[in-house]
Parts: C-alpha cells; sequence; structure tokens
C-alpha cells in the first residue's frame, strides 16, 4: 500500500471540497481549483467533510503509481487554496533589471532586446525591487513553472554567476583561465 496514498488528506477551515465524478473542486480564500483523476482510483470526502480519502481498487502497476500522486495534487490543491504558493528570484549581473509592465513582465538580462513575458492568468507577480520577483498564486504547477520559465530567460552561467536564480540558490563559480 502506498504510504503517501492511504493518508488522509484533512481539510482545514474555510476550504471546501466536492466531487462530481472524477472531478475533484477544491475552493478557499485564495480561489479556485479543480483535478480529474483517473479511474484506477477513488476518491472520497468524509461524512463530516473533515478528510478526503484517496483508494485504488487493485494493485496494478499503474494504479499503484497514480495512487500517491493523485493524494499529492488534491493535498497541494487543498495547501494552495488555504495559504498559496510562492517562488522568489532574483536578477545578478551589471545592467540586468526586471520590471512590471502592467500584466506583462519585462526583464533586461543582457540581450539587445528587451525579453517581455505575459503573466498566466490566476498567477500574481510582484518586482519588489529592479532585482527581485516574486511570483504567487494558489496552483503549485503553475506558480512553479512560470518560474522556471522565467529563469530559462537567462540561466545563471559558471563564471561569473550572472543571471535568474532563485533566491538561495547556490550556483557553483568556477575558476576561469589562468596566466601561468
Amino acid at each position: 500500500m502506498s504510504r503517501i496514498g492511504r493518508k488522509p488528506i484533512g481539510i482545514p477551515q474555510g476550504v471546501k471540497v466536492s466531487l462530481n465524478g472524477t472531478t475533484v473542486d477544491v475552493e478557499g480564500p485564495k480561489g479556485k481549483l479543480s483535478f480529474s483523476h483517473r479511474d484506477e482510483v477513488t476518491v472520497e470526502v468524509s461524512e463530516d467533510g473533515k478528510a478526503v480519502n484517496v483508494t485504488r481498487a487493485d494493485d496494478l502497476r499503474m494504479s499503484r503509481a497514480l495512487h500517491g500522486l493523485t493524494r499529492a495534487l488534491i493535498n497541494n490543491m487543498v495547501m494552495g487554496v488555504k495559504n498559496g504558493y510562492e517562488k522568489k528570484l532574483e536578477v545578478q549581473g551589471v545592467g540586468y533589471t526586471v520590471k512590471l509592465d502592467g500584466k506583462t513582465l519585462v526583464l533586461k538580462v543582457g540581450y539587445a532586446n528587451e525579453i517581455r513575458l505575459p503573466v498566466p492568468e490566476g498567477l500574481t507577480v510582484v518586482c519588489p525591487d529592479n532585482t527581485h520577483i516574486n511570483v504567487s498564486g494558489c496552483d503549485k504547477q503553475a506558480v512553479g513553472q512560470f518560474a522556471a520559465y522565467i529563469r530559462s530567460t537567462r540561466k545563471p552561467e559558471p563564471y561569473k554567476g550572472k543571471g535568474v536564480r532563485y533566491v538561495g540558490e547556490v550556483v557553483k563559480i568556477k575558476q576561469g583561465k589562468s596566466a601561468t
């Protein structure tokens, strides 16, 4: 039995979980999320509405794989609509800046042209200063995907460390050419 899959998901105060066939809808103070699970697993909300249980019908390989995955995805949805998720990025390099222009993130990261990224629906992007970016929202996958997309515009290079990185990310700096 999956150790993660058999744990019940606690539903915190202010979060509402509803089932409609294979669709799980989660609604809370930060937003509303929906997820359609596969037929190999069964999702049930307890009678008192305080927990969600995920079970599987058989021990086939696909059922075992989807059991823990489905439970983790529903748990991420519950935590997301309650607390939200946030990724913080920083830009390092001489002349590298970032700003928000309406619903578009504008990055100047050493290319001839500035990079303009439209902010996806449901996400909030804040630039507290011209070298930091905060991406937040209730969907964990969307927050991580957009933060990774921002980082991919100019990954930190290993010689000077210039580029876009997560706050706290350690970039191993290589030694350059030595004059011997």
